[in-house]
């Protein structure tokens, strides 16, 4: 369904899954016994290593790149790039040029489809094991790169045996991480009976949306491909007060909107058109202020990240031990939508943010999104949403990025509901846009950035 409109028909039935009720095969307190189970079936060890310990991994003589010896998987590499404002900015990269699949396999239990998703450990996660999709693999992974198993139920999703494809859309990941990484998200479903592994457990799509509120729960794969699944108004959900009410209408696409569809997809040809900035990658060598330690590469104090080595141990992964680089961030995030009420129907605001690694620099982002990209202007509503009161937080959650290249990576996601006090005419980077308007964006690759995303399949969890 890349780059077209979902049929009515699926959109119901996905629809029909978000407001399940008691129609799941598992409660969420069944749920939550299995998870229990899992994290304490599960024996794994996360230990920080040596640069020069890593195996099969070396710093290039001539350029100072952290490679892997197979040529594969990964490889830590500099980036240079030039913003609007004429400054030049230097810091290192991921370089992994795979196209990899994120992808949930649905299946229909007594007339309502079921997700099947995946507790799964990455050595990044802060609490290791995390809730993700069926299938999470990089080319690297169902190639037999490491010479593993194959990704369990991979065959649902690659080769002759690949079930109904509802979803199937390229994405990107952050762009001030990686250079140009995006991978394939999708949702398959099948009729046949599938055998049910332990490490995996079925669920509707309302409580896959639940979940999302618990902290460090739902991964951000999972998370991903939740936000490209279309959902409808839903039918016979009760508004519990105004904002709820204006929430349901901002799915209907027969309700008034502040712009036109072709109207956003103007503003962001505009936004893309006006965009000086220019990246490219350099040799690690060539980054002025970072150098390898034996333990980190480091860009000092004031860096926003470093790299560092680790040595893991996960008996339920296709590979059962390893060593790799992995990407600490040294803060957490923070990625919020201001969301307002306009003639009694949601509006999202939605920021054209330049990130450097990103295909074509520029993606739409939430209201706010820190920390902010050097080189890039002022973040003009970042003290309003740090200073909201509690009642003004709709949805505000503690979430993890990517653990299997990013150590630790925390990013506070918020939905800030604002009144009449906040004017409807915002700065030129910005548009106001319906929920129902941001998911069509989602047909199509390359619009809304990974904290987008993550933010409106968030959003869904607010019914």
């Amino acid at each position: 369904m890349a780059g077209r409109a979902a049929p009515a028909e699926l959109v119901a039935r996905f629809t029909l899954s978000a407001t399940a009720g008691a129609r799941s095969l598992l409660t969420l307190n069944d749920f939550h016994t299995w998870w229990e189970g899992r994290s304490r079936e599960g024996r794994f060890a996360v230990d920080r290593l040596a640069i020069a310990d890593l195996e099969g991994w070396r710093i290039r003589d001539d350029t100072h790149d952290l490679v892997h010896e197979s040529g594969r998987f990964f490889s830590i590499e500099g980036l240079r790039y030039r913003s609007d404002s004429g400054g030049e900015h230097v810091q290192p990269i991921i370089n992994q040029p795979e196209v990899g699949i994120l992808g949930i396999l649905v299946k229909e239990f007594d007339g309502v489809l079921h997700c099947l998703m995946q507790a799964k450990m990455e050595p990044g996660n802060v609490n290791t094991l995390q809730l993700s999709p069926t299938v999470q693999a990089t080319r690297s992974n169902f190639t037999r790169v490491h010479r593993g198993k194959t990704p369990t139920y991979l065959e649902y999703f690659h080769g002759p045996r690949r079930g109904r494809v509802l979803v199937d859309v390229l994405q990107s990941e952050q762009g001030v991480w990686f250079w140009q990484k995006f991978n394939r998200n999708m949702v398959v479903e099948v009729t046949e009976d599938v055998p049910l592994h332990e490490d995996y457990c079925w669920l509707t799509l309302e409580q896959v949306h639940g979940l999302l509120k618990v902290e460090n729960l739902m991964n951000m794969d999972a998370r991903t491909v939740l936000s490209c699944v279309p959902v409808d108004r839903p039918a016979g959900v009760a508004a519990a007060d105004s904002f709820t009410a204006a929430l349901l209408r901002s799915y209907d696409p027969a309700l008034p909107a502040v712009h036109q569809q072709s109207e956003i997809l103007s503003w962001f040809s505009e936004r893309k058109a006006q965009c000086d900035w220019h990246a490219r990658r350099v040799p690690l060598a060539e980054i002025e202020g970072w150098k390898w330690g034996s333990h980190e590469l480091s860009g000092g104090d004031e860096a926003a990240f470093r790299i560092v080595g680790v040595r893991v141990k996960a008996v339920t992964r296709e590979v059962t031990s390893w060593t790799q680089p992995l990407l600490e961030p040294t803060g957490h995030g923070l990625a919020a939508f201001v969301a307002k009420p306009i003639d009694g129907v949601l509006h999202l605001l939605v920021q054209a943010r330049h990130e450097p690694g990103l295909k074509n620099i520029v993606e739409m982002a939430p209201t706010v999104q820190l920390p902010r990209v050097a080189g890039s202007g002022p973040a003009p509503f970042a003290d309003l949403v740090r200073s909201a009161p509690a009642h003004r937080r709709r949805f505000d959650t503690l979430l993890s990025e990517e653990g299997g290249r990013f150590l630790n990576g925390l990013t506070r996601y918020q939905v800030i509901e604002v009144g009449e006090e906040f004017p409807e005419r915002v700065p030129p980077e910005f548009c106001w846009m319906t929920v129902q308007q941001v998911m069509r964006l989602l047909e199509h690759s390359h619009y809304l950035n990974i904290e987008a995303r993550t933010l409106l399949a968030c959003v869904h969890s607010l019914w």
